[in-house]
């Protein structure tokens, strides 16, 4: 073990941590990998890790385990949210490591040649998450929007069309319902015409999310009884819901919260908005019969 400064020391048991940890993760990745050349480079970036993490481990002259809690949070946020949301928070991973990095490289000079190969590692998870993009779950998540703006604008001018919290609530369902179901079509045959593996079970998640998205859209009417306090508590939940999209997204395609939250949430008030005029209008309609 070569002589290092107290602070240097604890960040080199931090980076070769992260090492062991990214090293575990990678593996897992090309055990699971679709296809043979994704698998190849998870194997390489494995192997690189794991140099990395020997390298260090004769600076301090420790052996340390795996983050497993980091482990599992990605393994279990790949799992829910798809493998590009998992391979944007490693290529996050490898920015902040080549930051350690260049604080230390004076007193360790090898640690500029990691920090070079870890930036090489943030080109090949950034090349890899742009193919991830044409066949992951993102296609269930970036569909979401564009539907919840459409119920948000049903639900809305059905309130002012008809007035009938019930008949909203099971407007709304059907609504979705049939969404839910033409996007899991989607996404079945788009994978199968891939070739790629599991689309029943990217099909069942892209469906069971758009049903769950109307349950919690349409369910206030049924659970207030109300078609005012249904919309108020509807339109909140829609909110909540905007705010966890505009954060995966965030992280998944990059970009800043804000500016995506703002733009779904306007981009939905203004189909309120139009959808409860046109409601108003058809309401107003002569020889209908009044809601309510």
């Amino acid at each position: 073990m070569t002589d290092i400064a107290p602070v240097t020391r604890r960040m080199l048991l931090r980076a070769q941590r992260n090492e062991i940890t990214a090293h575990t993760v990678y593996r897992w990745l090309a055990a699971r990998a679709d296809d043979v050349a994704s698998r190849e480079v998870f194997a390489g970036l494995a192997t690189d890790e794991r140099r990395h993490y020997e390298m260090w481990r004769q600076r301090t002259g420790l052996d340390v385990r795996p983050d497993r809690l980091r482990v599992w949070g990605f393994l279990l946020g790949t799992r829910l949210l798809g493998a590009t949301f998992g391979m944007r928070l490693l290529e996050r991973g490898e920015a902040r490591a080549q930051v350690d990095y260049a604080t230390i490289q004076q007193e360790v000079p090898e640690a500029e040649a990691v920090m070079r190969e870890e930036a090489d590692h943030e080109r090949v998870l950034l090349t890899l998450l742009d193919r991830a993009f044409l066949a992951s779950l993102d296609t269930t998540v970036l569909g979401l929007p564009g539907a919840l703006v459409a119920l948000a604008g049903l639900l809305a001018g059905l309130v002012a069309a008809r007035q009938d919290a019930r008949l909203v609530a099971l407007c709304g369902l059907v609504a979705g319902l049939a969404t839910a179901a033409g996007l899991a079509a989607s996404v079945f045959l788009a994978r199968r015409a891939a070739g790629r593996a599991g689309a029943w079970r990217w099909a069942l998640s892209a469906g069971l999310i758009h049903v769950a998205v109307a349950a919690i859209l349409a369910g206030p009417f049924l659970v207030l009884g109300d078609h005012r306090a249904g919309l108020a508590l509807a339109l909140g939940a829609g909110a909540l819901v905007v705010a966890l999209l505009a954060g995966y997204l965030s992280v998944a395609r990059g970009g800043r919260f804000w500016r995506r939250f703002a733009e779904m949430a306007g981009s939905g008030l203004a189909a309120v908005v139009v959808c409860s005029g046109i409601g108003l209008a058809v309401r107003a309609w002569p020889g209908l019969p009044p809601g309510g």
